[in-house]
């Protein structure tokens, strides 16, 4: 966890650096300043951690190509919210151990733009929460994809690569051209990370920040129905052999 912390201190360093440059430009740079820009770097990098997109994969995707998930489908809990239980534990964990102290690195080392009062904050935390179990889910739903595949590594890495994407993390959503804009919105990407920081850093506020969170609470439906549908069917499709 500390030397998780070390790496995320470090990169946002650089990605500060080089985000700040860039809005310093005079073609300007989506909106942002100088201030407001360090906020999205640090946010996003305290974030993270907790939403796993780029960490190791779920315990199910093994358990299901070994067929150990069978003993899951056997115990008395749910499958999926089990889950999804075990991994709000480690987000908080992750969020109190790195990714808040990584913050505070930021707060220290830039002058970030972070609202005042205390709504901003209570609602940026339900995002965070929200975001944590949209990723989860959506991470839970590519692993069930062994179910039917032999090797799942693929297209755990395809989904990586697009989700972190969408999401913002290498820039932030606003700075999207309009027909790619529009594509993210269309996906459940943004509200992994975009929506958590906008809320956070007081760029979206009022309604419009309620509307996001909505959005993210949809999500959130989607997500667990496509996963109780896909584990259904996986469950009817799985064989097991040996003792």
């Amino acid at each position: 966890m500390f030397a998780g912390m070390v790496t995320t201190v470090v990169f946002g360093l650089v990605r500060a650096s080089v985000m700040v440059a860039a809005v310093q430009t005079p073609t300007g740079f989506g909106g942002y300043t100088p201030n407001s820009i360090g906020a999205y770097v640090w946010l996003s990098q305290g974030l993270l951690g907790s939403l796993g997109v780029m960490g190791p994969t779920l315990d199910i995707a093994e358990r299901i190509r070994t067929g150990d998930v069978a003993i899951d489908f056997l115990r008395p809990v749910d499958i999926q919210f089990c889950y999804l239980a075990t991994d709000l534990g480690r987000a908080g964990c992750a969020l109190a151990l790195r990714g808040l102290p990584s913050i505070a690195a930021g707060l220290l080392t830039f002058e970030l733009t972070m609202p005042h009062g205390a709504a901003p904050y209570l609602l940026g935390a339900l995002s965070v929460v929200l975001a944590v179990m949209i990723s989860f889910l959506l991470l839970f739903t590519v692993c069930l994809a062994g179910f039917w595949m032999v090797e799942t590594r693929g297209i755990r890495l395809l989904y990586q690569i697009v989700a972190t994407f969408l999401a913002g993390l290498f820039v932030p959503v606003h700075l999207f051209p309009g027909w790619l804009r529009t594509v993210a919105d269309l996906t459940p990407f943004p509200s992994l990370l975009q929506t958590p920081i906008d809320v956070l850093s007081g760029r979206t506020t009022g309604l419009d920040a309620l509307e996001m969170v909505a959005v993210q609470v949809v999500w959130v439906a989607v997500a667990i129905l496509l996963g109780r549908v896909l584990l259904r069917a996986g469950r009817r499709k799985l064989e097991v052999q040996g003792g």
